[in-house]
């Protein structure tokens, strides 16, 4: 079973910002290819990391988010803790690469 939420814009400041503890932000886009090869790299840091709440965004549809965090290519990865970004990663990347990310 999937522990990755997709939510949209408006849920972001009850699901994200007002969270305790660290949430990983996938912000992807249907049509992108790189977004495609991170998606179950995700998705497997996801199932190991219970502790971390991962949810995704589509980008197309969430230019408001896009702006408000400078986010200007994707996929971008925030690592969110307790309501603030404390890291991104931009691009693909793989599961050891994402797994160092989620536990800084």
């Amino acid at each position: 079973m999937s522990t990755v939420s997709e939510i949209t814009a408006e849920q972001f400041n009850e699901e994200v910002s007002q969270h305790t503890g660290k949430v990983l932000v996938d912000f992807y886009a249907p049509w992108c290819g790189p977004c495609k090869m991170i998606a179950p790299v995700v998705e497997q840091v996801a199932n190991e990391h219970q502790d971390i709440k991962v949810v995704k965004i589509d980008a197309d549809q969430a230019q408001t988010l896009m702006s408000q965090f400078s986010i200007r290519g994707i996929p971008t990865l925030l690592l969110v803790k307790d309501g603030e970004v404390i890291d991104r990663k931009v691009g693909a990347a793989s599961v050891k690469q994402v797994q160092e990310f989620v536990l800084q």
